[in-house]
């Protein structure tokens, strides 16, 4: 090789030494360069969106600072394809590395809705209602959907008590199908055998246990009650008594005004417990744990009646006499 020549070899070494050089750089300052959003950014990643349709967004948005030294990183840490889908929030400031990890990791914004112990199909609708995953009218058709039904393993004409009250974890893509067979599902876990057990030695099914289990709920003021009213019902049942429960009268009222007439417990519905004997044909509510544990586990007691003292509490009987002298302390006198 001439001098020349190797003249010619070493400046076109440095020029590109000088050209990856100041790629570097400017990767470099990208990478290391935190940018904080002027506002918290709400960001959806759709299923099908290519990488550089999302560093786009990202860049339009104000999260990054250049979509395609984003696109850059993504390809030499070769997760293009590794991205989830969902929505994302972004508001305190962060490098790109760090945005891209999010992106890989689908740390895809989460919400919560809690249901309360207590309510029932309609008031559980009305509450999934504000998720924005869908109306109460589809919740409440899924909810009477034979085939939905069948394909949560309910033998029943609807979801009423099936709904296991509690806390629930959703994203912007969660469907009104999957959150209900969460609930579902999260009933499943707290029927457990010892549960089931327990319950058929009472000589109810599953179907009886929840519904015996919505009325202790809702008749129950306190959870250090309900083996108590257990017991009651229990007690009501094995004698053939009439389980005279106003919730349940209540539940079969349409457009119940919160006013329960004399007329009202004369009127037979098949949730009419002053009417019917022995329990109604479902449930009235969603139960939560301490009542279907309480419905297996009655206290033991000879009691037949309870009044409300009016403090949250009741008032326990065991023969009407007793009953009728508490009525007349608590109830009639207020």
């Amino acid at each position: 090789m001439t001098l020349h020549l190797r003249k010619l070899a070493l400046i076109l070494f440095v020029l590109i030494a000088i050209l990856l050089l100041c790629i570097g750089l400017w990767l470099q300052n990208f990478v290391s360069t935190a940018i904080t959003p002027t506002e918290p950014q709400t960001i959806e990643i759709k299923s099908g969106s290519s990488f550089i349709r999302v560093a786009n967004q990202l860049q339009q948005s104000g999260v990054i600072s250049d979509a395609r030294r984003f696109t850059l990183l993504a390809r030499w840490r070769k997760a293009t394809g590794q991205i989830h889908t969902g929505e994302y929030l972004f508001a305190d400031s962060a490098k790109p590395d760090d945005i891209l990890t999010r992106l890989v990791a689908g740390d895809i914004r989460k919400f919560q809705v809690t249901i309360p112990e207590g309510f029932n199909l309609k008031e559980i609708a009305a509450r999934l209602e504000k998720t924005d995953i869908g109306s109460a009218e589809e919740f409440l058709s899924l909810c009477n959907d034979s085939g939905f039904l069948k394909d949560q393993g309910i033998e029943a004409d609807s979801l009423e008590g099936y709904l296991f009250p509690e806390t629930y974890t959703y994203t912007s893509s969660t469907t009104a199908k999957q959150l209900l067979s969460a609930m579902v599902a999260q009933l499943h876990t707290q029927l457990t055998p010892e549960l089931l057990a327990g319950a058929k030695s009472l000589n109810l099914n599953r179907h009886q246990l929840l519904t015996l289990a919505s009325i202790i709920q809702k008749e129950a003021g306190n959870v250090m009650e309900m083996p108590l009213i257990s017991a009651v019902f229990h007690n009501r049942l094995k004698l053939g008594i009439a389980l005279q429960a106003d919730p349940t009268v209540i539940y079969g009222i349409a457009d119940f005004d919160g006013n329960l007439t004399r007329k009202h417990l004369e009127t037979p519905t098949p949730y009419n417990t002053y009417r019917k004997r022995g329990l109604p044909i479902g449930p009235i509510a969603s139960p939560g744990h301490f009542a279907l544990h309480a419905t297996v586990n009655p206290a033991i007691s000879k009691d037949l009646y309870f009044v409300a003292r009016g403090d949250g509490t009741h008032e326990f009987s065991s023969t009407l006499k007793d009953h009728n002298r508490a009525v007349r302390r608590y109830q009639l006198r207020r």
